[in-house]
C-alpha cells in the first residue's frame, strides 16, 4: 500500500503544479504516505489489541475519571487535523480497565478518518462494551483545522462533543459530578 500512497501523493503534487522531481520535494511523496499510513493506523486495530487483557476485577463502585486525553485526528470530509482533548469517566459494575488502555482506545479511533460526532460516541460505547460499567460519560474539545485554515477562518473557534450512557444519561446527578469533576 506505501508504494501506491507515494505513487499517489507524487500524482497530486503534480496536479497542483510542483515539480516532484526538485530538491526539496524528492522524498516528499514516501514521507507523505508513511505520514498518512501512521495517522491512519487506527484501522489495523481492535479493541482486543489495545486493551490486551488489561480488565482487573475490582469491588468499587464510584467514579472514575481519565480526563485531558490528548488525541489528534483527521476529518473525513476535508482530510485536515483536528486535535483536542477527551475526558472519560466510568461507573465500574465489578470489573475495571487499565489506565493507559483508556488513551489507545482514544487513539485507535482518532487514528481513522473521522467527525468528532462520531469519534465521541465510538469511544463512548468502546468503554462500555469492555467494562460493562453502569454508566459511561465521554466528553471531548476539539479545534478543527478545516474551519481555521480554510472555509470561514476562525481561528478561536472549538467544538465540544459528549455521549453519556447508562446512569450518566439517567442520573443528572452523576452527569453533574462528572462535569464538576472535569471542571466544565
Amino acid at each position: 500500500m506505501s508504494d501506491l500512497l507515494q505513487h499517489h501523493y507524487s500524482q497530486i503534487l503534480s496536479i497542483l503544479g510542483e515539480d516532484v522531481k526538485r530538491e526539496g520535494l524528492t522524498d516528499t511523496p514516501a514521507r507523505a504516505a508513511k505520514a498518512m499510513q501512521f495517522l491512519t493506523d487506527g484501522y489495523e486495530k481492535t479493541l482486543e489489541d489495545v486493551t490486551n487483557g488489561a480488565i482487573f476485577e475490582a469491588d468499587t463502585d464510584e467514579m472514575v475519571i481519565v480526563q485531558d486525553i490528548e488525541y489528534y485526528s483527521l476529518c473525513e470530509h476535508h482530510v485536515l487535523p483536528f486535535i483536542g482533548r477527551c475526558h472519560i469517566a466510568y461507573l465500574p459494575n465489578g470489573k475495571v480497565l487499565g489506565l493507559s488502555k483508556f488513551a489507545r482506545i482514544v487513539d485507535m479511533f482518532a487514528r481513522r478518518l473521522q467527525i468528532q460526532e462520531g469519534l465521541t460516541k465510538q469511544i463512548a460505547d468502546a468503554v462500555q462494551e469492555v467494562t460493562g460499567a453502569s454508566g459511561v460519560g465521554v466528553i471531548l474539545e476539539g479545534k478543527h483545522m478545516c474551519m481555521m485554515m480554510r472555509g470561514v477562518q476562525k481561528q478561536n473557534s472549538s467544538m465540544i462533543t459528549s455521549v453519556m450512557l447508562g446512569s450518566f444519561r439517567n442520573s443528572q446527578a452523576t452527569r453533574n459530578e462528572f462535569l464538576r469533576l472535569i471542571g466544565k
